[in-house]
């Protein structure tokens, strides 16, 4: 997808202070340093769209950005950062749960893990939310110029199981490389059925 326009809309902590229902939404969440803030910046081709950090934890609101007029970026709160105060903590959980179940214009989540990585109790609550709430994931796994061909395979496999889906519904993905762009916006255009190509409703 060529992105002409992506910019920033609002933050917000209560669907109160959400932007008004209207363009359709895909949400992005994962585990804090799971590299979510370079998958977006990536995808909208904007290097500081979403502020980046070497320090976990950082995104502690709900951020939402327009895509060409016809869609939302929507950058949850990481979790599972073990360093983040108690207080804040035991913030996210509820924060991202009531947009989940509240957000009329939510059309999918992309869960992003790290490829590297068994998949955590915070990645499996975050999956039983959205079979709960009858939304539908996009999986991409982060991080791939990390690991070889062959790694990666085994990597897949081993998350495959423990989340109990077809390894081919795994996206790969590499910040430093690019890599798996395009098939991240091809599966978000089938979600949203928009024609990304030409950034018009098909």
């Amino acid at each position: 997808m060529q992105v002409i326009q992506a910019e920033f809309i609002k933050s917000a902590a209560k669907p109160k202070d959400y932007p008004p229902p209207g363009l359709p939404e895909i949400a992005f969440v994962g585990r804090s340093n799971v590299g979510k803030s370079s998958l977006i910046n990536v995808l909208a081709g904007r290097k500081g769209l979403v502020r980046t950090s070497s320090t976990p934890g950082r995104t502690q609101l709900i951020n939402f950005f327009d895509i060409n007029g016809i869609l939302t970026l929507v950058d949850l709160p990481g979790y599972g950062y073990a360093k983040a105060p108690p207080a804040l903590r035991k913030l996210w959980g509820p924060m991202i749960e009531a947009y989940l179940s509240s957000r009329e214009s939510l059309k999918g989540v992309v869960l992003i893990l790290d490829i590297r990585r068994v998949p955590s109790d915070g990645d499996l609550q975050m999956l039983r939310w959205l079979e709960m709430y009858n939304i539908r994931p996009i999986f991409v796994v982060t991080k791939c110029d990390k690991l070889s061909k062959n790694e990666q395979a085994q990597q897949r496999s081993v998350i495959a199981a423990v989340i109990k889906r077809d390894k081919a519904m795994l996206l790969p993905f590499s910040a430093l490389s690019r890599e798996g762009r395009d098939g991240i916006w091809n599966e978000i255009g089938t979600v949203l059925d928009i024609t990304l190509k030409t950034g018009k409703v098909s």
